[in-house]
């Protein structure tokens, strides 16, 4: 089932933690149309996700570290790039 124990840190402390595999995603993109005519397309896209070993939060549930990485792609009006 793709589960390995690794360790992740975090800061100044470091978690032992289960890498849960994915079984289905969705990686969507979230667009933002600017005043200046520009579109900022933006997608967070998800490299590893590990359950920390027992940790939990506030309403019980297991805590999770999320690796990730942002995906950014920008088209903007011919007026506003650069004349080469």
């Amino acid at each position: 089932m793709g589960r390995n124990k690794v360790k992740i840190k975090l800061g100044n402390e470091v978690f032992e933690g289960t890498s849960i595999e994915r079984t289905s995603s969705s990686e969507n993109w979230s667009e933002y149309l600017l005043e200046d005519g520009s579109v900022v397309k933006m997608k967070l896209v998800v490299t590893e996700i590990v359950r920390v070993d027992g940790r939990y939060d506030s309403d019980d549930n297991p805590m999770y570290i999320v690796k990730s990485s942002n995906v950014i792609a920008v088209s903007s009006p011919d007026n506003l790039k650069r004349k080469v």
